[in-house]
């Protein structure tokens, strides 16, 4: 089985623009984010894959593999399906650009995945790490995530699911973390594919998968580590790295 990791990588962001050239103990977040991928030793090759010849320059000038996007994307599936299609490979597995305490564990648990599916019935894989503090459980930048008794996804939403109507009920709350492991036919598909209504209201590009019939395995972690979605989550990470 021939894996490969991207990491899909836009200079401009909403809720933080520029925020992968951010500093991070002396390095920018993206280049922290490209070397841990690379130091996991699980992958044939990593690239990341941009349209901004700032990040490119970023990643080329310490001697890592770019991929240049050739066209505008929606969604971060879509930048990596463009780069991925004349590869050659089984599993694609894609590293947040923002992630920069990608380590190796929690990237095998997804991996292996696809090790125990001799049925090829997993379309793709993710992480989920559960969740106890309320704000977080309240937050939309929280992606949150359900399953069935196998660990497929049912749903994922910004809203706080299951919604505890009985305060007696042992309710547990997962979050989703943003590396996807996929087949590459199922990246591939995944670019053909409209969006449909749940995904336009929630924002959440795995949605498309489960709305078109794709199965998607959770695997559980204990490892929350921090996303860089904010200036605070990156006063978080700085903090974290001197530890």
């Amino acid at each position: 089985m021939k894996v490969i990791a991207t990491i899909p990588a836009r200079y401009s962001a909403s809720r933080f623009p520029g925020k992968l050239m951010q500093d991070l103990a002396g390095k920018s977040v993206i280049l922290r984010t490209y070397e841990a991928t690379i130091e996991t030793n699980l992958f044939s090759a990593v690239y990341v894959v941009t349209d901004s010849e700032i990040i490119s320059n970023e990643i080329r000038n310490h001697g890592g593999n770019v991929i240049m996007s050739q066209k505008e994307h929606d969604s971060g599936s879509d930048r990596i399906a463009e780069a991925v299609q004349n590869i050659d490979c089984d599993i694609v597995v894609n590293v947040q650009g923002d992630e920069p305490f990608t380590e190796r564990l929690s990237l095998q648990k997804v991996l292996s995945a696809f090790e125990n599916d001799a049925n090829e019935e997993i379309d793709l894989a993710s992480l989920m790490v559960q969740i106890t503090d309320a704000d977080e459980i309240q937050n939309p930048n929280s992606v949150k995530v359900i399953v069935d008794q196998r660990n497929f996804a049912l749903y994922f939403s910004r809203s706080p699911i299951p919604f505890q109507r009985d305060k007696t009920a042992d309710t547990k709350y997962f979050k989703h973390k943003g590396v996807y492991a996929f087949r590459k036919k199922a990246l591939l598909d995944f670019t053909k594919l409209p969006i449909k209504m749940l995904e336009a209201s929630e924002k959440i590009e795995c949605i498309r998968y489960l709305e078109f019939g794709k199965k998607i395995k959770m695997v559980e972690t204990d490892i929350q580590g921090i996303e860089i979605d904010t200036p605070e989550d990156l006063e978080r990470a700085k903090n974290l790295w001197k530890k």
